[in-house]
């Protein structure tokens, strides 16, 4: 399962650059997770609560964000959303593209020309787009 990778991930991050920002305690941790990655919120949320157990981050606010995937033809200039194709992908399909995105130009094509060479505009990835934190009095 690769989420609780992510969350470790998440977390090593968010714990450097708090101990490099001399924080005493991470409030919240904000994430943003690309619909193309297809992860399970709730699983990183547990691994994260989980992985900051003990640490300064212990408590802090988890906040997720999902951002849509779009999708542009290099062929047509034609955008869309990954939700205006996903359900004519069967479950194996989702999967693939769940734990390999690049796979994504394998099975999806422009709906307006057909072409396979489009580029992911947004919604690939994970990433953390804000990290709250408090600093000791006087920092």
């Amino acid at each position: 399962m690769h989420e609780w990778a992510l969350a470790d991930a998440i977390v090593r991050t968010a714990l450097d650059y708090a101990q490099k920002e001399n924080a005493s305690k991470i409030l919240a941790i904000k994430v943003v997770l690309g619909e193309l990655q297809d992860v399970n919120a709730e699983v990183v949320e547990f691994a994260m609560k989980e992985l900051l157990r003990g640490t300064i981050g212990e408590g802090a606010e988890i906040i997720f964000e999902e951002e849509e995937a779009v999708f542009r033809c290099r062929n047509c200039g034609h955008e869309w959303k990954l939700k205006e194709v996903k359900d004519k992908l069967d479950e194996r399909i989702r999967e693939d593209i769940h734990f390999i995105p690049e796979v994504v130009h394998a099975f999806i094509s422009c709906p307006n020309c057909g072409s396979h060479d489009f580029e992911v505009v947004k919604g690939r990835g994970v990433y953390i787009a804000g990290i709250k934190i408090e600093k000791e009095e006087g920092e």
